[in-house]
């Protein structure tokens, strides 16, 4: 039996899925998440940054190192896209993540690149490292923190409201 991109869907989805993703986007969404656990990060999605941009994925390791992975789910959405420059100035690492039919070398050599399914994913190229500022790196941490304890307790008591980044 296939497997579509909707079996991915999780029962918390709301939390990560506001409407603007197709299933493609979290299909990958899924395996990049995978990918970053396995490297011993946590992960978040569809964080609110503070330039009023949203990371598509974005993870903080025990070290403190903040990845963002930009997900790019066809051809069209890489090119219709002029906004992922911005991103470098809130992570350490700046990543795209697709699937395997979006061909790699559509990827600037400047960003790493990820190639994802719903199970896992494979780091193709690493991303260059480009240090955050020390006050940059608390605020994010602290949003980072914010945001996803507020997304533990509105699994524990739906009631609780939004703070905006959910």
């Amino acid at each position: 039996m296939p497997v579509t991109p909707t079996a991915f869907a999780s029962p918390i989805d709301s939390f990560i899925n506001d409407g603007r993703q197709s299933d493609t986007a979290r299909m990958i969404q899924r395996g990049v998440g995978r990918l970053l656990v396995a490297h011993d990060f946590s992960v978040l999605y569809e964080l609110p940054l503070a330039s009023g941009r949203r990371a598509d994925v974005i993870g903080l390791n025990g070290g403190g190192e903040v990845w963002i992975v930009e997900i790019k789910s066809s051809v069209e959405d890489f090119r219709a896209d002029h906004k992922w420059p911005d991103y470098r100035q809130h992570c350490d690492r700046l990543f795209f993540a697709t699937h395997a039919d979006v061909p790699a070398e559509l990827f600037p050599e400047d960003a790493g690149l990820i190639v994802a399914d719903g199970y896992g994913g494979a780091m193709l190229r690493a991303a260059p490292l480009h240090r955050l500022a020390g006050a940059t790196r608390k605020a994010l941490t602290l949003r980072f923190a914010t945001l996803a304890a507020r997304r533990i307790q509105q699994l524990i008591d739906p009631g609780i409201p939004d703070i905006g980044g959910s």
